[in-house]
């Protein structure tokens, strides 16, 4: 059985990736920290659709609780075989005005998260030569965005740890990637105004902001067999923008 873990999976990008996952024949560890009926919804979903699923509360940026997780799911399911990293939370302000909790919760959920949570995946995969990780991104790791300079910068870390854990883990077969989304309609930009949201779409070449799903379908096909020999890339799923 091909056993998924997908983190900050109660909404947004992360529940589209556990239902395409889901659709592709992982059976999925649905992650939330705090919203449990809106994760159960997710794996009562993907149960109706024919899948397997089921939800598992933990916070990324607590060490413990994330190695608990990671036991639950390989009782339940079996060793973990992909693990996806989109739990994050955003803060838009600028930041002399952040207070040090507010910048340390944003390196420990968004980069510190990540990191732990793919340590626990490596001590899974490794002793088995396979697996793949997949970490979500932001274009804003990759350009920056003024008032989110703490988010950008985790976004960046993102980025850098993608390309260096594959090089570590490549050895034991295992394949880490990343996905970096651009303007994606979900509740992290739902403070955005109808205006900004309408400017972004116009300088999108595509014209549109993306979706989950859009982001979900790239993750997808990154856990696919057919992407076996791509590790330590950066896929933009971001409709051409290069703000």
């Amino acid at each position: 059985m091909k056993t998924a873990i997908v983190t900050g999976a109660s909404r947004g990008i992360g529940a589209a990736c556990a239902a395409e996952l889901a659709r592709n024949g992982f059976a999925v560890a649905v992650n939330y920290r705090v919203n449990k009926s809106a994760a159960e919804s997710v794996v009562n979903a993907v149960s109706a659709a024919g899948g397997q699923a089921f939800a598992v509360k933990a916070d990324v940026s607590a060490p413990e609780e994330v190695a608990a997780m990671f036991e639950a799911v390989k009782e339940r399911f079996g060793s973990v075989s992909l693990l996806v990293n989109n739990a994050g939370i955003s803060h838009i302000g600028l930041l002399q005005d952040m207070t040090d909790d507010e910048i340390r919760r944003q390196l420990e959920v968004n980069l510190m998260g990540a990191i732990v949570c793919s340590r626990e995946a490596a001590r899974q995969m490794i002793p088995r030569k396979s697996g793949s990780i997949i970490n979500i991104a932001s274009m804003w790791g990759e350009v920056g965005a003024s008032c989110e300079a703490v988010y950008s910068a985790c976004k960046a870390g993102i980025i850098g740890f993608t390309k260096a854990l594959a090089k570590e883990l490549g050895p034991s077969g295992i394949r880490v990637n990343c996905v970096s989304p651009g303007v994606i309609r979900t509740d992290m930009n739902s403070e955005l105004t109808a205006d900004t949201l309408r400017e972004l779409e116009e300088e999108t070449p595509l014209l549109r902001i993306g979706s989950p799903e859009d982001v979900a379908k790239a993750v997808a096909f990154l856990a696919k067999e057919e992407s076996s020999f791509i590790t330590g890339q950066v896929l933009p799923v971001n409709g051409g923008i290069t703000v």
